[in-house]
């Protein structure tokens, strides 16, 4: 999986330095996993970055996080606002999103991360004393509240106005429990169960990692559900405007065979490019490629082919021949997206040359 973003200009930020601007940058977190810092923008509350980014990501993952902060030489940087996007926001788009995003307010409660195996059944027929049961397996990728660089993570489950609670593992962002909980089942099943995952502090108030909810009327119709779970944060609070960020994001996916599928097509390419455009003319296999990519990819496709011959030692040979392949193209009066071409008047000499060079980057 690959992702691409631009950042653009946020709307008007509020200020947490005394003055009476901001030092923007971004950092974007994937799953909470911080992968990339912007430059800062000094000294503005209307910040363009016009920075591009290609980052490769697991095929699991939830969401992608940009922060926007607020450089501070003199103390720790302040958290001016963020934007998240889901992994099910991305597919909605599958030719990418562009556009503006209300920045929300940070909160240490939405600050999670991981995932709780679970199993969870209802037990009994209808009109019968009925239970509800979970199973808390274990949980893996837990966000790290303590100094020690762990957690001390705990289940506690809700459900009808009771509360149980598993016991907690100390110093683990991978806890294993395998403890049983039963409810009583509350008749209409209106209620929901709500599995939460809380960091246990010895003093001061216990910090919370995440939760699941179940719809108990979903639940009933499957009769039971058991795999991994997403922790979810609490509902988001605002404290007013906090900005907006234009962003274009882009999510695609890409197989990538072993190495040796693609060797009959490297040697296919570098013996053209040893020859020159002398043993196929007009038919060269490096002019199909171009003809036959759209606008939209032809930049990356140039990209990988210099990667490719970089590797291959050839890549000077590639360039020549490039340059040969567009000297080689015949001028077209009136290329171009309806406009009209260039009218030399009769006595005018005709230019020489191409009408353009396509550079590669």
């Amino acid at each position: 999986w690959r992702n691409r973003s631009v950042l653009g200009v946020p709307t008007p930020v509020p200020c947490p330095s005394s003055t009476g601007s901001s030092d923007p940058y971004c950092i974007v977190k994937i799953d909470n996993e911080a992968i990339i810092r912007t430059a800062t923008v000094w000294k503005t509350l209307s910040p363009f970055w016009g920075e591009e980014y290609e980052v490769q990501l697991q095929p699991n993952f939830h969401s992608i996080s940009i922060y926007v902060m607020d450089e501070d030489a003199l103390s720790r940087d302040d958290v001016i606002g963020k934007v998240c996007i889901t992994r099910d926001m991305l597919a909605e788009h599958p030719k990418g999103y562009s556009g503006w995003m209300s920045l929300s307010e940070v909160d240490p409660d939405e600050e999670v991360q991981g995932e709780i195996h679970l199993r969870v059944e209802v037990l009994g027929s209808p009109g019968s004393r009925r239970l509800l049961r979970c199973t808390v397996l274990e949980a893996r990728d837990l966000a790290r509240k303590d100094r020690n660089g762990a957690s001390d993570p705990f289940v506690r489950l809700r459900y009808n106005g009771k509360v149980q609670e598993s016991t907690v593992v100390k110093k683990s962002c991978y806890p294993r429990w395998n403890e049983t909980f039963e409810f009583e089942l509350a008749e209409p099943a209106g209620e929901k169960l709500c599995v939460e995952v809380w960091d246990w502090d010895l003093v001061g108030r216990n910090d919370f990692l995440g939760k699941v909810v179940f719809s108990i009327q979903g639940l009933e119709a499957a009769g039971q559900e058991e795999g991994w779970f997403g922790l979810r944060p609490d509902k988001s609070k605002h404290r007013g405007s906090l900005g907006s960020l234009q962003l274009q994001v882009r999510l695609r996916d890409e197989t990538v065979l072993p190495s040796h599928c693609y060797q009959p097509l490297v040697q296919l390419l570098c013996q053209e490019v040893k020859s020159g455009r002398q043993v196929r003319g007009p038919l060269h296999l490096v002019t199909l490629l171009d003809e036959t990519t759209t606008a939209e990819c032809r930049q990356e496709v140039a990209v990988n082919l210099v990667k490719l011959f970089l590797g291959q030692g050839l890549v000077k040979e590639f360039l020549d021949l490039l340059f040969e392949l567009e000297l080689a193209k015949p001028c077209k009066a009136g290329a171009g997206s309806g406009a009209k071409g260039f009218q030399p008047s009769p006595g005018a000499a005709k230019p020489p040359g191409p009408c353009a060079v396509t550079f590669l980057g």
